[in-house]
């Protein structure tokens, strides 16, 4: 297929375009910073400078341009800054709602079909959800009234953006990311630097997914997803944000993660005591399994960190 992929030069992006190229899919790479271009073209994509929040540019970038599926997977992760809250006009936030609302304009303009989309398994709302694992059968989008919110809204946003268009929409709901560049880099470098990771206890749990099993589950739902479905993309082992940091900190090598007494992380960052020390969650991937034929290479973040 003629792919046009956001976010190529992300976590994910950059494994997902060796493996889209691997499997003989042709991918034009919507690359917001030119610096970036060689990066994209040795990873085997064709660059094209348009920023994804700049209808206007984007539309003008892909004028005479065909596409057989658009895949969205921009974020803007290394430009959050820490806040009290996230708030709806946060630079991912808007990705999923604007960005989205954009790419679906460009997908009707180069003709494409088919429209998958980033979604995240914090979508199904921050709070702990017990210890039955959660199917796409469970309610998606339940805020809190907290300071994730937003998130929460902004993958919905997404979600109902591209199934209500006349397209083949799939929604990925990702595990947390972890592998090269992903949250296993960020908090190993903020250990190295004796920066605090979290709060004490963090006994949260949570399911995970190696960017490398979450490009080959992409590539899967390119080609054999279900037009109207969402499917849950994680490992087979959810644990603990302490056990995370665990894992991290004997993978790279670094300094015992230094973590803060929960109620001073509630007053100073309420979003990260909601993520790490009021949400868990362990997540079923086995409507994915069965209708993608895909399975996580690494069962758990210990075998991937372990491969490196």
């Amino acid at each position: 297929m003629q792919v046009l992929l956001a976010g190529a030069t992300g976590a994910i992006g950059r494994p997902l375009i060796r493996a889209l190229t691997a499997h003989g899919h042709h991918v034009t790479a919507i690359v917001r910073n030119p610096a970036a271009h060689p990066l994209v073209r040795e990873l085997g994509a064709e660059p094209i400078a348009a920023d994804v929040l700049d209808r206007d540019g984007l539309l003008t970038a892909l004028e005479g341009r065909r596409a057989d599926a658009v895949i969205h997977e921009a974020t803007a992760l290394r430009e959050a800054k820490v806040q009290r809250r996230v708030p709806a006009d946060d630079p991912t936030n808007l990705l999923r709602t604007v960005g989205s609302a954009n790419l679906l304009d460009a997908a009707e303009l180069v003709g494409a079909r088919r429209f998958l989309t980033q979604s995240l398994i914090l979508g199904y709302g921050y709070r702990d959800h017990g210890e039955r694992p959660l199917t796409e059968g469970d309610p998606f989008g339940v805020c809190a009234g907290g300071a994730a919110d937003e998130v929460v809204r902004a993958c919905v946003s997404a979600e109902n953006q591209v199934f209500e268009a006349p397209l083949e929409a799939i929604a990925l709901r990702y595990g947390l990311f972890y592998g090269p560049g992903a949250f296993s880099d960020l908090f190993g470098d903020m250990m190295r630097r004796r920066r605090p990771v979290g709060p004490w206890g963090t006994g949260g749990v949570n399911s995970w997914l190696h960017v490398a099993d979450a490009a080959a589950a992409t590539v899967a739902a390119l080609e054999r997803g279900v037009p109207g479905r969402a499917y849950n993309l994680a490992d087979d082992t959810p644990i603990s944000w302490a056990e995370f940091f665990g894992e991290v900190s004997r993978a790279q090598r670094t300094p015992r993660p230094i973590r803060l007494p929960v109620w001073l992380v509630r007053l100073g960052v309420p979003y990260i005591a909601a993520l790490m020390a009021d949400t868990s969650m362990r997540i079923s991937s086995e409507l994915a399994r069965a209708e993608l034929d895909w399975q996580p290479r690494y069962a758990s973040v210990a075998d991937g960190l372990s491969a490196g």
